[in-house]
């Protein structure tokens, strides 16, 4: 029973928050009120103030009625408590009053509802009329007020109350209580502050009485706001003071412009993830409200500066990133801090994308190598199984012509042989071997000859010089392509029509059966699946002739009529007169 009675008391402060937040509003007000009538000299003032500082502390809208109270917090409250007890005057109760009223005025410009926002109206309007006709004349003028003025302080305010309690406000208030436009707050504070000091300086300067300096301070302050608006907003083709406002908000503790730069210039000196997340996060511990943190990535993690109590973390799929700051961040430099965290997390995954790009062009190029030179000694070994068919099959009767034979391609085999281990090395896009266009043509003559291929030659210019490299690869590939298909159907006929005139052109025709259409999709743009291959000769072939200036492509896909052109211009090849 006794624990039931002690924890219904330790929650009560919250239940009165909850429940009861408007009654216990309007018993601090009316505390106040009737602790400015009795004046700042009366001994029960401040009994009366010691009570509405008590509800103000009940009622406060900066921290949770369930978190417990700090050490400082303890020592604050004590410190005003002795501050009202020995200290209080007519400016000190000005002060206080200024104060509730800007945290009055917070609320009244972040509340959408309607009844709330008309509630803390009708209480900005009771603060700002008490402190303004009541307790600044007493603080400042020293003869008694008139009788209207005090009557008016004595009935006529406290109608207010009556408003205050005939308001509806929403189901919901119970929790909005607890929120407080910080930002308007303090500038309605200090409005009402310059609008006392003007009033005074008024009273002082020109020997004004009080009503009147007010006025004169009211106007002042007014034309200096209309001003501000104008300069705020121009409307006339300026950009306005919103503008540079808000640049100033939106860079307040995190220089972007010096963290972007940190980053352009990193993405440019550091290829490697790594050594880029650390210089970037030492770049991090530059900005003034960082002390320090720790990263981890996929493989890679680190830390930097020292560790403090106080931290903010950001995490994505690749990355996480915990800073260590000197003080408590707050909100918007949360928000703040997600921005540098996104622009780390996507140039770190830029880094990751380009490595990745890197190791994958590595192993295209070995793959295409590989495939380059397995073709060629794929063609090597079809023209070593022809020598030895030639020689299996004579029988002594054509000696001199199968030494003749031997002696044709024995050189050339071995010549494509030691063009094939060249490849091996680092590709480049001139091979730099070039060969005349008529010595090039009459070995290809002599390579395929009894091979049952018809040669057909255009006007060979004898002083041109070839791509030896590049027709010797792409007149193998497509013959033999073109010699696969007699295999399967002797019937087929193969031709091969050359000139080097105007243009430089190859071209390989067979009469077999066309290039299906799923094969012709990627043919000569990569490997693809078909009967005979995957292709990766042919695309071989088209990759060279494009670093080389010419361009291979299928000129017919009829079938009866398929063929391969291998074109290009004079300035594609190379002149006798030009070496």
């Amino acid at each position: 029973m006794t624990s039931m009675l002690s924890d219904r008391l330790l929650r009560f402060p919250q239940l009165a928050v909850t429940r009861y937040w408007r009654l216990m509003f309007l018993a601090m007000l009316g505390l106040l009120h009737v602790a400015a009538l009795r004046g700042a000299e009366d001994f029960w003032t401040r009994a009366l103030m010691l009570a509405h500082f008590g509800l103000f502390i009940t009622w406060q809208p900066f921290m949770r009625s369930e978190n417990r109270v700090s050490g400082g917090q303890l020592m604050s409250i004590v410190g005003i408590s002795l501050a009202i007890l020995f200290f209080l005057n007519w400016w000190l109760l000005a002060l206080w009053t200024s104060v509730l009223a800007g945290i009055v005025g917070g609320k009244v410009f972040l509340f959408q509802a309607v009844g709330l926002r008309r509630f803390y109206l009708v209480v900005l309007l009771y603060l700002v009329t008490l402190l303004l006709v009541w307790i600044v004349p007493n603080g400042v003028t020293f003869s008694p007020l008139q009788q209207e003025i005090l009557l008016f302080v004595e009935y006529g305010l406290p109608f207010l109350f009556v408003v205050m309690i005939t308001i509806p406000v929403e189901p919901d208030s119970a929790e909005t209580p607890q929120i407080i436009d910080f930002f308007y707050a303090t500038l309605l504070f200090l409005l009402l502050v310059v609008l006392m000091l003007g009033a005074l300086a008024f009273m002082q300067i020109g020997r004004l009485e009080y009503p009147v300096a007010l006025m004169y301070s009211l106007l002042l302050l007014a034309g200096v706001l209309l001003a501000l608006s104008v300069a705020w907003n121009p409307r006339a083709g300026f950009s306005g003071l919103s503008m540079y406002f808000s640049r100033y908000l939106l860079s307040i503790g995190m220089p972007f412009e010096q963290w972007l730069y940190i980053l352009a210039e990193l993405s440019h000196i550091e290829t490697k993830p790594e050594r880029f997340m650390i210089e970037a996060t030492r770049g991090l511990s530059r900005l003034p409200w960082v002390a320090g943190g720790v990263w981890k990535t996929g493989t890679d993690a680190g830390e930097f500066g020292e560790v403090t109590k106080h931290s903010v973390e950001y995490t994505n799929q690749e990355m996480h990133l915990r800073v260590y700051t000197r003080q408590t961040v707050s909100t918007s430099l949360t928000w703040h801090f997600n921005l540098l965290g996104q622009l780390l997390g996507e140039f770190h995954v830029a880094k990751l994308r380009e490595q990745k790009l890197q190791q994958q062009t590595y192993l295209q190029a070995v793959h295409e190598t590989g495939a380059r030179v397995t073709h060629d000694v794929k063609n090597l070994l079809q023209s070593l199984n022809v020598l030895c068919a030639a020689a299996e099959r004579d029988k002594g009767e054509n000696t001199a012509e199968l030494a003749a034979l031997m002696r044709r391609q024995l050189p050339v085999i071995t010549q494509r042989l030691q063009q094939t281990i060249d490849k091996f090395q680092k590709p480049q896009t001139e091979s730099g071997r070039f060969i005349g266009a008529k010595t090039w043509w009459d070995g290809l003559l002599r390579a395929y000859h009894n091979r049952d291929v018809e040669f057909v030659s255009g006007p060979i210019d004898e002083s041109f010089l070839l791509p030896k490299e590049l027709f010797d690869s792409a007149a193998d590939n497509l013959l033999q392509n073109a010699l696969r298909k007699r295999n399967l159907d002797a019937s087929v006929s193969v031709s091969v029509t050359f000139s080097c005139g105007e243009y430089i052109a190859l071209e390989v025709c067979d009469s077999g059966t066309a290039v299906a259409a799923e094969v012709l999709k990627g043919l000569l743009r990569g490997p693809v699946a078909s009967q005979a291959g995957f292709g990766i000769g042919l695309y071989q072939a088209a990759r060279l002739a494009e670093m080389s200036g010419f361009a291979l492509n299928l000129s017919s896909n009829e079938p009866g009529n398929v063929c391969f052109t291998l074109r290009g211009s004079r300035e594609s090849g190379r002149s006798m007169d030009r070496n």
